[in-house]
């Protein structure tokens, strides 16, 4: 597919169950991907995954690299430079990395989010060195011109009006973000703000480019119908030549201490069901008081996590009140983690009343705690989930990539499983009442408007 039309996905959710982790030295007890791993002369990171189900690969190159990692003024640098990777380089002419791709009957895109930039392709297992060599290549050759890259600024200028400014609801979580962090540039958006975007050109484009895309500052993941001698080969034919570079270290603003709870309110005459969320700071894997973070995953799941659960329970099937309601916790950031809790009004419902009783319900799952077996439930639910997703090829490369943008081990995400059995209902609401608190939240809700 063209690069104008390629899907470029801004952030990254899916497999959240699975980013846990990081990092690794090869660890003998792999239960979950059984990934190898081998390093470069120029610091390359290699991550094999075999996979013969069917003859296809995937590879998957993982940069640290991402949204809150670019300078102020500049937001929507990172994925920008994700879009300009696709124009060519000294041997490649601009699109024609995709037109190959799609020449041999493959796939690929990337992604961007504030942690990590991301490219993959999907090929036949016997292309797979096609593919090496064009990655490999776009690693420290790209060329770029104003010729390329201003209309691809128009691109993104694009995209952000048909994604964002044309979406309440992506409006509302643009603006609570802005409001739960006070300092931290988790609170800029991926997509960066509109005129910003504007002024971004080819000179901070390659800029960043030569800053950050190093193979010190990478990882690659190849999963599929390959063995770890040809990887091993072909990493070093294409990847290995790639002098490695120096990067800097992630240096990032902290979040001061919140005061007091804070509330968005957006009302749009597009919006036909209304909602109401609160999104918490919350701890995650890497970072604030990480053994909370399983905990939090199970608590998701117990307290809104599907038709089962609490939330659901009340607010849905006793009291017919909500047409929809959960949680959600994200653990995936480099720097803080979220919880949320939402529900949505049946058709001509209050919102308010639901708001009150939405909270109402929280309250009491926190006084109240929950049945041992409806954490036993909980847990299986979510490693079930786990291990359904090994059967496609993308859920490894996505775990273990995530993982290496965190700077942890591969060890937590192969024992991922075993930690999430191991949670017991007093962990759950230890990490309740840490998280739950009122001045570390943001508290939304999407109306419709009533033009008069």
């Amino acid at each position: 597919m063209s690069v104008i039309t390629r899907f470029c996905s801004i952030a990254l959710h899916a497999f959240s169950l699975l980013t846990a982790s990081a990092f690794f030295a090869n660890d003998s007890h792999a239960v979950v991907f059984s990934p190898k791993s081998f390093e470069l002369d120029n610091g390359l990171q290699v991550v094999v995954i075999q996979n013969d189900r069917a003859p296809i690969v995937m590879q998957m190159l993982w940069y640290r690299v991402g949204a809150a990692d670019e300078e102020p003024g500049e937001s929507g640098l990172a994925h920008f430079l994700e879009h300009l990777l696709f124009k060519g380089t000294k041997t490649t002419a601009p699109g024609e990395f995709s037109r190959t791709v799609s020449r041999i009957g493959g796939r690929d895109n990337a992604f961007t989010s504030y942690d990590f930039t991301a490219y993959f392709q999907r090929v036949a297992a016997h292309e797979l060195e096609t593919i090496m060599r064009l990655e490999a290549d776009r690693m420290h050759n790209l060329v770029l011109t104003d010729e390329v890259v201003l209309p691809e600024r128009d691109v993104v200028l694009e995209e952000r009006r048909s994604r964002t400014d044309n979406s309440p609801a992506a409006q509302l979580r643009e603006q609570v973000r802005r409001a739960l962090y006070l300092n931290h540039p988790y609170g800029r958006p991926v997509i960066g703000w509109m005129s910003e975007i504007r002024k971004l050109t080819t000179e901070k484009a390659l800029a960043f480019y030569r800053k950050h895309y190093s193979p010190s500052n990478a990882m690659l993941i190849i999963a599929g119908d390959v063995t770890l001698e040809r990887v091993k080969d072909l990493a070093e034919k294409y990847y290995g030549p790639i002098p490695g570079r120096t990067v800097p270290q992630r240096v990032r603003p902290k979040e001061p201490p919140h005061r007091a709870a804070r509330r968005v309110v957006l009302k749009n005459a597009r919006v036909r069901l209304p909602a109401v969320s609160r999104t918490y700071l919350a701890p995650s894997y890497a970072s604030g008081e990480k053994q909370n973070a399983h905990p939090l995953e199970v608590l998701a799941q117990v307290l809104g996590g599907g038709t089962t659960s609490r939330l659901y329970r009340k607010l849905v099937v006793e009291r017919g009140i909500a047409s929809g309601a959960g949680a959600w916790y994200r653990g995936d950031g480099l720097d803080y983690g979220e919880f949320g809790i939402y529900a949505s009004p049946k058709a001509g419902g209050d919102i308010a009343a639901l708001e009150k009783a939405l909270f109402k319900e929280l309250d009491a799952a926190i006084v109240e705690g929950f049945k041992a077996e409806d954490i036993k439930r909980a847990k299986k639910l979510i490693t079930a989930q786990a291990t359904y997703v090994r059967d496609g090829l993308r859920a490894g490369p996505n775990a273990i990539g995530q993982a290496f943008t965190q700077g942890q081990t591969i060890a937590d995400v192969e024992a991922w499983p075993e930690r999430i059995a191991a949670v017991t209902p007093e962990q759950v609401m230890k990490a309740a009442w840490t998280v739950f608190d009122d001045k570390n939240s943001v508290t939304s809700v999407l109306l419709p408007e009533v033009r008069k």
